[in-house]
């Protein structure tokens, strides 16, 4: 039996901001797989090797972990995997062992000519145009910076706003 809700209750399934995001995410991480499967990749993949594109200079485990938003025991097992499929190397810094750099193969360079239609696939799968996303992605930057500020500052919850 459903319990009857007034239509400015926020404690409803569609109303929390969590489900919407999580559905969403979901959802376009799926429309992905079809594009990114025969270029050998899974999502998380395809984002280290999108970030290692994007710096030509060899990175620290550290430095690729802040870039991707993922922690350090996260993305190893990850680089391991793609050192396997010959994508990248990874090697201590000589400079500082304590540190492992991480570098494109020239398999791993190769690889981003053919990932080049991943973008535009993906923007006309969603048939959004490119403004739509733009501020889709402004939006959710802002919710993120929020959402880091708020867990930051207190310890406890947020006060409701009105």
């Amino acid at each position: 039996m459903a319990v009857e809700t007034a239509p400015d209750d926020r404690l409803s399934l569609e109303q929390q901001v969590c489900f919407t995001l999580a559905v969403a995410s979901r959802d376009v991480v799926s429309l992905y797989r079809p594009f990114l499967e025969p270029l050998g990749l899974t999502h998380p993949q395809y984002l280290l090797m999108v970030t290692l594109w994007e710096h030509p200079d060899p990175l620290c485990v550290k430095d690729l972990s802040a870039l991707l938003k993922v922690d350090a025991p996260t993305l190893s097992p990850l680089l391991k995997r793609m050192q396997s499929a010959g994508l990248l190397s990874r090697e201590r810094n000589p400079a500082d062992e304590r540190y492992v750099l991480i570098r494109l193969t020239p398999c791993g360079q190769e690889l981003r000519s053919r990932a080049g239609t991943v973008p535009a696939s993906i923007i006309k799968r969603l048939g959004m145009s490119v403004e739509e996303l733009e501020l889709l992605q402004t939006a959710l930057r802002n919710l993120i910076s929020h959402a880091n500020v708020r867990s930051s500052s207190s310890s406890g919850p947020a006060p409701a706003e009105s």
